[in-house]
């Protein structure tokens, strides 16, 4: 590693995230790059309004919605983690709007899954995140979603690959 490469890996795994994985391994090779998304990703994860089972849902439906094989393999664990049911996983897994949400639950995940088919959301599904959380967690919202999905986009395209032994959790994406 260079210096600069050097200095933000040290940055990255003295955070909460304690490792360095995932996109990160591929946007290193940018120091500047890998410095800035550090530090919005941290902000995104651990410093937002979003309670963190609402937070890991949206990352899961932009997960699927990406095909994105390792960042669906750590995000289904750390949504349990968060106290997300099994069932809701299942649901997002099978592309299923789930059933076993309340409803702030099925607002963050209408949100998550408009976002990501039609690139914006109508005005009832931005209203009801809104009334909720205020324009800072619609903000928050909307950039985790994108946060996400550059996520997504790095490592489908940099083919950072699942711990071995792992199977794809995912259906591929389409041709």
């Amino acid at each position: 590693m260079t210096p600069e490469q050097r200095r933000v890996h040290d940055a990255v795994v003295s955070g909460p995230r304690g490792e360095l994985r995932g996109p990160l391994r591929a946007v290193l090779h940018r120091p500047e790059l890998a410095d800035k998304w550090q530090q919005l990703g941290e902000l995104l994860r651990f410093r937002t309004s979003l309670p963190p089972q609402l937070k890991e849902l949206a990352i899961l439906v932009t997960g699927r919605h990406c095909h994105a094989q390792l960042e669906w393999h750590i995000h289904e664990q750390m949504a349990l983690k968060a106290g997300l049911p099994q069932a809701v996983i299942d649901d997002v897994h099978a592309g299923r709007r789930p059933t076993a949400l309340d409803d702030d639950g099925l607002a963050v995940f209408d949100y998550a899954e408009e976002l990501n088919r039609r690139k914006t959301v109508g005005e009832e599904t931005y209203r009801r995140v809104l009334d909720r959380w205020q324009a800072v967690g619609a903000v928050e919202l909307t950039a985790l979603v994108g946060y996400y999905t550059m996520v997504a986009m790095t490592l489908n395209c940099h083919d950072i690959p699942l711990p071995d032994g792992v199977p794809p959790p995912l259906p591929p994406a389409p041709e």
